[in-house]
């Protein structure tokens, strides 16, 4: 499934200080695209929790933008920590007025959750901002963490993802963490029948998983297009269990 997260915080009338005079700022409309399609996550703001924040979530680049015109450009007319997210190019608007409290770890913790990117790992962190997405259908690649395919298996389905932006959210479950034996279960599967592609999709709440065999880049594209057909819904679901969150 996982994007570009681009956290954008926008502040009416800040001096800058020593801590931030490394990155970079951003002056116009096509600095702040520019910076935006730098990387599947960016941050864009101004303000010393936000600094000490990117600090803790360095694969994060962060930027400075103080300039009004740009905000309009976003459709933002306060001091706002805004997301835009590639994967389901999704905006999130965290209005800073309405805050109860701005500081470095509630700054973390708004990245963090909202991190979704091409191919996003789920744990109870990352799982709000995947069931929160406007997307309602996952990819899932089953796999277990230190089995010689799950290094490649994420790779080549995060590398298929971007074809899908705004139709599936790609999704590793990691079959050797115990708390997702429950995932696993609602699929019918077990640690040891892994790796597995499944899908959930969740307006209509119906799962399938892709048949044994190859893990293919043609055979999960075909797997996602049969789905977009409309052709999946006829496919017998998979698993036995009653449905319960992932």
């Amino acid at each position: 499934m996982l994007i570009t997260l681009f956290c954008s915080l926008l502040m009416s009338s800040v001096v800058a200080t020593e801590k931030d005079n490394a990155l970079p700022r951003l002056t116009d409309t096509k600095s702040a695209e520019a910076f935006i399609d730098s990387a599947e996550v960016v941050v864009i703001g101004f303000l010393e929790e936000l600094v000490a924040a990117a600090k803790r979530v360095d694969s994060v680049p962060v930027a400075i933008c103080t300039e009004k015109e740009v905000w309009a450009d976003y459709s933002l007319s306060s001091d706002t920590i805004t997301l835009f997210r590639k994967a389901d190019n999704h905006q999130e608007n965290l209005v800073i007025a309405e805050a109860k409290k701005l500081e470095a770890d509630g700054l973390v913790n708004f990245i963090t959750i909202n991190e979704v990117r091409y191919i996003t790992e789920y744990n109870q962190v990352t799982a709000v901002g995947l069931f929160h997405s406007e997307v309602k259908t996952h990819l899932l690649l089953f796999a277990n963490r230190g089995s010689k395919e799950y290094t490649e298996l994420r790779e080549r389905l995060g590398a298929m993802a971007p074809e899908f932006t705004g139709k599936f959210l790609f999704v590793l479950i990691n079959g050797a963490v115990k708390s997702n034996s429950r995932s696993l279960g609602y699929f019918g599967l077990k640690s040891k029948d892994l790796p597995r592609v499944g899908m959930y999709d969740g307006d209509s709440d119906m799962k399938w998983l892709l048949p044994e065999g190859e893990i293919s880049i043609e055979r999960v594209r075909e797997f996602c297009q049969s789905f977009l057909r409309g052709e999946l819904k006829e496919v017998k679901q998979a698993g036995t269990e009653a449905k319960t969150e992932l």
